[in-house]
Order: structure tokens, then sequence, then C-alpha cells
């Protein structure tokens, strides 16, 4: 375990202007000291909304969110027809420019709940993914 920053190991990672610039404005919303600060802060969320994803079993009934440039509203489809066994409801939204969100009702095997969730995280088009177990 590492006692203070000096021991911590650095990770370089490359984020686009407007991340970046969302970044800025969440550290300093949100009073985080710096960068790295927030960046801990939202990896440690990702690390828990996986770990409570791995306890997931049985039926579950979820919602899932999707964001997304309106460009891509045919990744969204093949991902949503690969798992219309799980949809129970569907509502797409334009939100704002050219943004989407998409809302998932889903019931059925939480292993493919896990599995539609992690098809859109790991496609880089999307631009955030939110899952909520019930």
């Amino acid at each position: 375990m590492f006692n203070n920053s000096e021991d911590m190991p650095i990770v370089s990672i490359s984020l686009n202007d407007d991340i970046l610039s969302e970044l800025d404005r969440l550290q300093k919303s949100m009073g985080f000291s710096g960068r790295s600060e927030a960046i801990r802060a939202g990896i440690r969320s990702f690390v828990a909304e996986e770990k409570q994803k791995g306890i997931l079993s049985g039926t579950v009934h979820a919602i899932l969110l999707v964001v997304h440039n309106d460009e891509f509203d045919d990744i969204v489809s093949g991902i949503k027809h690969s798992f219309e066994d799980l949809i129970t409801t569907h509502l797409h939204s334009k939100i704002e420019g050219d943004k989407c969100m998409e809302l998932f009702i889903l019931d059925g095997d939480a292993e493919r709940v896990c599995t539609i969730t992690k098809d859109f995280q790991t496609n880089k088009k999307m631009d955030n993914i939110k899952l909520v177990a019930l």
C-alpha cells in the first residue's frame, strides 16, 4: 500500500480538449485539489460500479442509460437487436444538439444485463453509459 502521493506510480493518459475542459470544470465545482484527485475519484467510482455488476446474479431488473452522438444510432440499434430478449422498454430522445439519450428498461439474466452494458461501455462511440440494477 502506498502511504502518500510521492509513493504512487504515475499513469499517463491522453484526453481530448472537451474531456479535459469538463474535467477541469468538475474539479473546480466539486472542490478537488487537482486533476489527479478528480481522476482518482472517477476511477474509484468506476471500480465500485464494476464490483456491483460482479455480484449481480439470477434475474435482474435494471435501467441502462446511454448517451451518444446521433450519427451513431446504427451502432445502438445493432447492440439493441442483439439483446431484444432483455429489453422491455426502450426510449430514445434528442437531448441537446446532436446528442441522443437511450433509456433501456431491462429484465432478465444478470450475465446478459452485464454483457449489454459492457458492449456499450467498450464502444468508443458512446459518450456515457450508466447501469442501475434494481
